[in-house]
């Protein structure tokens, strides 16, 4: 269990806050116009409005040591000596599925920021460079106050999101058995042990509740909805 714990709080901590940090510097660079913006922006979206399973898969078949494109990658530019089976190892693959976690959660999150940055009124931040204020300035002091009801409502639905994300670590973790591999959350536990359907319903109020705690935490510490002075 204590295993259980520590992989949930990870992978829960880990995947959104790099996918917050992420989304918040794409979403910087997508608010600036430049030639091709509406492509790139289409591009973006494009791993949220596919399937989760799909995208996990390419993933579990592109880092096959024997037939991964990914891995063959990796190989013919020496990144890696020899190619590896990232998937096949609990730790590595447990690093696999954070990292396709926050590739399919950065949609959503940074289309949620680059709302936000678009209701900044352009009058205010003016009306800052004119007394003085350098960008870093208006930037954390007008900009990034303004943009916490967006960044809360992303941290909340990824906080969601992600402790239920059930299909990466289903196809991510090939090692059978919580006991022969450690590359698991709760929920993960939950649908490969044979406990039973009512000791899996009685943890999944564990799991809620285990949520609730965790956004009430963010909505203790961070103070999302509180009036911009």
């Amino acid at each position: 269990w204590a295993s259980v714990w520590t992989n949930t709080v990870v992978w829960v901590v880990v995947v959104v806050t790099l996918t917050l940090a992420s989304s918040l510097a794409l979403a910087q660079f997508l608010n600036k116009p430049f030639r091709g913006r509406k492509l790139l922006r289409l591009v973006i979206i494009l791993p949220w409005a596919s399937s989760v399973v799909m995208t996990t898969t390419v993933f579990n078949y592109g880092l096959q040591s024997d037939v991964g494109l990914f891995n063959r990658l990796l190989v013919d530019t020496h990144i890696l000596e020899a190619a590896r089976g990232f998937t096949k190892d609990p730790t590595s693959a447990f690093w696999v599925a954070v990292f396709v976690a926050i590739y399919v959660s950065i949609p959503f999150t940074t289309y949620t920021i680059l709302a936000g940055l678009q209701s900044v009124p352009r009058d205010v931040l003016e009306a800052a460079h004119v007394d003085g204020a350098n960008a870093a300035q208006r930037y954390w002091q007008i900009v990034f106050p303004l943009l916490r009801p967006a960044i809360a409502a992303a941290t909340l639905i990824n906080i969601i999101n992600v402790f239920n994300s059930l299909p990466i670590l289903k196809i991510l973790n090939e090692t059978p058995g919580y006991n022969t591999g450690h590359t698991t959350t709760t929920l993960i536990f939950q649908y490969k042990s044979t406990l039973g359907p009512g000791v899996a319903s009685a943890l999944s109020i564990v799991n809620f509740g285990f949520c609730l705690v965790v956004i009430a935490a963010y909505l203790v510490i961070v103070k999302p909805t509180k009036e911009v002075e």
